[in-house]
């Protein structure tokens, strides 16, 4: 999952949150300066990273794109779904999505100081062009894309994969819809985990 599936799955909890959403930027164990609500945040995300690449839904989703993008299918489908978090919002939350987006740009944007570097430097990037928003639109996901692909060290033809999004929209948004209440069920357990 994304950025806004990351945040959504937090449990409307603030340190949680900046856990869940500084994860990708952290590795092994170099955390053990966080709280341990930001921490519990982290193992979650690996958590939730974890299931989604082994659910069989994903793996369906997965291998539409496999034989274009190979590895970067992953990346992709995360992507795709988060769109989908966005498209359909109202199905998970009662708070609009503009408002959830709003608050998170918010709370990242006071917590900046206790952010990793990588993460400091995205953030401003990601509030001025409104990517958590704009992931509903295809202009959204296709800038996304395109920030992606520019980053990868071969041609990974991310910024093509809009065309993929397009054509199989109704497949990937049944997909979508179908794992997206496993992995709510998969992180309460988690969190109950977590916080025994």
């Amino acid at each position: 999952m994304n950025f806004l599936a990351h945040l959504y799955l937090s449990n409307n909890n603030s340190e949680l949150a900046i856990g869940n959403f500084i994860a990708d930027f952290i590795k092994g164990s170099g955390f053990e300066d966080y709280s341990d609500t930001i921490k519990t945040g982290i193992l979650l995300h690996r958590s939730i990273d974890e299931y989604t690449d082994n659910h069989p839904i994903v793996l369906k989703s997965k291998k539409r794109l496999q034989p274009i993008y190979r590895h970067y299918s992953g990346v992709i489908v995360d992507i795709y779904y988060d769109h989908f978090l966005a498209l359909d919002w109202y199905k998970y939350s009662s708070i609009e999505l503009r408002k959830f987006v709003d608050n998170h740009y918010e709370l990242l944007t006071k917590q900046k100081a206790i952010l990793p570097k990588r993460t400091q430097h995205m953030l401003p990037h990601m509030i001025a062009h409104d990517w958590l928003f704009n992931y509903q639109f295809f202009d959204g996901i296709q800038r996304v894309m395109q920030g992606m692909a520019s980053r990868t060290k071969f041609n990974s033809k991310m910024d093509q994969s809009i065309n993929e999004l397009k054509l199989y929209h109704d497949e990937f948004r049944i997909e979508f819809h179908e794992f997206f209440p496993d992995l709510i069920q998969h992180v309460q357990q988690t969190i109950k985990i977590l916080n025994p």
